[in-house]
């Protein structure tokens, strides 16, 4: 579920130079595609800004498919379909469009590295973590050995790498790769870029869950220093890093603090894509669970049913981030005590976790837990039995028999144990949490 603090993942951007050379050097119809597409994507007018990179694309098959700029031109079609949750459309562009680098640059040209790295990232909105890691890894190899350990553009691959352990939760191994590409920018770009403002966005998100808030705040701050300086504060990452900040102040209970941050952001994301952008969905539904939280009911309902709305025309009922909002509006019902209304929106969002990501990912263990648990408040106990088994099975398999989130999965089962009136079992439950929880460092 993406719906609350995200780190965010950097698209390659060797094409935008490449299209700006060209330019440079030859007046053709294909520039002026290309600026208009451009200008209409940024301006939220995506079905203008389709048909613009449809026609540069069209025009430069003419000139063969060794053309330079054609690499350049999929590319962007392809990263404006991946904005728009059009998955698979976006990976055949990527693929071909690195298929043409591969053959005409060789296997370890920088731009080659480009392509792997946007390729990945089409894999990751996906949920194909697999596929992503290796992809991400091979253009980190590509780039240190081209380009050198220092460059900008390892950075952008460690950022990526690190995002990516961070959403499979493996924050251990996300934590190094941040600070070493934090270290790059600082030292290649200078302290207050931009790009620096994103990475100490994406540190803090690590620190954010491992609820280190004292250490996230002041990351949080530094970056939105960074986009006020420099003028950037309608930007997508500045939303994020305020959607964070707000995320963060809502855990902790600071209401009146997260709610201005949540709005603002809000503001961010409608602005350039108008009210059907799908990035204002992750705020929507972040704003209505801390109504949500305050017991604001009637506020929070229409936000997560927005929010559904804008993830379902994006990328269909089927839509990964739709499954976070029919998860958002279940808790929201359950939370009221409407049982009736909230087990269906469960049982889809487990549905389309399990047909998009498989049945033994993390994502799955979630949902199995909120429908386990719904169950659990109904008094259902032998209907969630079977679903938190699965919970901690899915979770000993991803994680490891000895992660803090199977402990904490091994509680929850232990409490439906004893409701049940299984103390014995349930006593073998706790008993091995407290294991677990007894080789943590403290």
């Amino acid at each position: 579920m993406r719906s609350g603090k995200t780190p965010v993942v950097l698209m390659g951007k060797l094409f935008l130079c490449l299209w700006a050379v060209v330019a440079c050097a030859q007046e053709l119809h294909w520039d002026k595609s290309m600026a208009a597409a451009g200008k209409a994507r940024q301006e939220g007018r995506y079905s203008e800004a389709e048909r613009l990179f449809i026609d540069a694309i069209k025009e430069l098959e003419e000139f063969g498919p060794g053309d330079p700029r054609l690499p350049a031109s999929l590319s962007s079609l392809a990263e404006l379909y991946r904005t728009s949750s059009k998955y698979t459309k976006a990976e055949a562009l990527y693929k071909r469009a690195l298929k043409i680098r591969e053959k005409t640059l060789g296997p370890d040209h920088p731009e080659v590295a480009t392509s792997l790295n946007n390729l990945g990232v089409v894999y990751h909105d996906e949920r194909k973590n697999a596929e992503a890691e290796a992809l991400y890894k091979r253009a980190l190899t590509i780039r240190e050995k081209t380009l050198g350990t220092d460059h900008p553009e390892v950075a952008t691959s460690l950022n990526n790498l690190a995002v990516l352990y961070h959403d499979e939760r493996k924050n251990a191994e996300a934590e190094p790769l941040d600070k070493r590409a934090l270290a790059i920018w600082e030292k290649t770009l200078g302290p207050d870029h931009p790009q620096v403002a994103t990475s100490l966005h994406n540190l803090a998100v690590v620190y954010h869950d491992e609820r280190k808030y004292a250490e996230a705040e002041p990351l949080y701050k530094r970056a939105l220093g960074i986009w006020e300086k420099a003028g950037g504060m309608e930007n997508p990452e500045a939303a994020a890093t305020l959607n964070s900040l707000g995320e963060l102040y809502r855990t902790q209970g600071k209401y009146a603090e997260a709610e201005p941050l949540h709005k603002r952001a809000l503001a961010i994301w409608e602005k350039p894509g108008g009210p059907e952008n799908p990035e204002a969905a992750a705020t929507l539904s972040n704003l209505g669970e801390l109504y949500r939280t305050q017991g604001k009911y009637a506020e929070a309902e229409p936000l997560y049913k927005r929010a559904l709305a804008m993830w379902e025309k994006a990328g269909g009922p089927e839509n990964p981030e739709a499954a976070a909002a029919l998860t958002s509006l279940g808790e929201l019902y359950r939370t009221q005590g409407k049982y009736a209304e909230a087990e269906p929106l469960f049982k889809r969002a487990l549905a389309v976790k399990e047909k998009s990501l498989g049945p033994e990912h993390l994502d799955v263990a979630i949902s199995l837990s909120n429908l386990a648990l719904l169950y659990n408040y109904e008094g259902k106990y032998s209907e969630a039995e079977p679903l938190y088994k699965r919970v901690v099975a899915i979770r000993e398999k991803n994680l490891g028999p000895e992660h803090p989130d199977v402990a904490q999965s091994l509680d929850a089962y232990a409490a439906l144990l004893r409701q049940a009136g299984q103390k014995a079992d349930a006593e073998k439950m706790e008993a091995r949490a407290r294991k677990i929880r007894a080789k943590r460092p403290r």
